[in-house]
């Protein structure tokens, strides 16, 4: 049946159009720039940019009102290409590391000064940790934020404290930025972070990077479990499975470096 003749769908196009003109940008487009740029009616304009935030699409920052693109849609792209993604590699050490420790498993990558996880990996009979795919998490008190905020720019996490401060969850959170700081120093010294109930009463964290060719942190893994899962007596052989875990899945992505030997 020919084609040429079916009616395109209209909604869509001006939706890739949006995404086109987001793409050409380098740091996202407010409403009335895109509104400008796209000719577009305001209102529908904004139907799109709604629904598109609403599907995890598109990402609107709380502090310049600029949409850019989101983890999921960077998901997408990552799923077309030949290779696999960083999910998919790292998967098999990942599901091996839940078998070992018979602990969760995390995967997370930072996205607009957040933790977003990507992947999950439950122990059998497992208690439930409250988490999932898409979960957005905290930087400052969670295993998975700790690292990826630890090898965040000085500036940027400055700037964070400035804009939105660091919500306190119990009596174990660290919400002061200089007390914060030297946290960080340790993760980056030791290549592994620590959530010791700061996110949530009754529940230890670990965390550790994910580096590329370059040293750059593409994402950070994770195992969770309760206070008397997680305890002083096992917590350094958890942390050297996990390094160990976090160092084989960087030498797929092409890290040569054997840093995570010095702690």
């Amino acid at each position: 049946m020919a084609t040429s003749k079916t009616p395109s769908v209209p909604s869509v196009e001006r939706a890739l159009a949006l995404l086109e003109l987001l793409a050409r940008s380098k740091n996202g487009l407010s409403l009335s720039q895109l509104v400008e740029a796209s000719n577009m009616p305001k209102s529908s304009l904004h139907c799109l940019l709604l629904t598109l935030e609403r599907t995890r699409y598109l990402h609107r920052s709380p502090t310049t009102g600029r949409y850019v693109f989101s983890a999921k849609l960077f998901g997408l792209a990552n799923a077309s290409l030949s290779g696999l993604s960083i999910r998919e590699q790292a998967a098999p050490y990942l599901v091996q590391l839940m078998e070992q420790t018979r602990l969760t498993v995390h995967m997370g990558v930072l996205e607009h000064h957040e933790a977003v996880l990507v992947g999950k990996y439950n122990p059998p009979n497992s208690t439930g940790l409250a988490t999932w795919r898409g979960k957005r998490m905290e930087i400052h008190c969670t295993g998975i934020g700790k690292v990826l905020g630890a090898y965040m720019p000085s500036e940027e996490l400055e700037k964070i404290h400035r804009t939105r401060r660091f919500p306190r969850h119990n009596e174990n959170t660290i919400v002061s930025l200089r007390k914060l700081q030297q946290d960080f120093e340790t993760v980056r010294w030791r290549m592994y972070s620590i959530d010791d109930e700061e996110d949530e009463l009754g529940w230890r964290c670990l965390g550790a990077p994910i580096f590329n060719e370059s040293g750059t942190v593409l994402a950070a893994i994770s195992i969770a479990g309760t206070i008397r899962q997680i305890v002083p007596e096992n917590l350094p052989l958890l942390a050297e499975r996990l390094k160990q875990t976090a160092l084989s899945i960087s030498h797929t992505c092409g890290y040569m470096n054997d840093a995570y030997q010095r702690a």
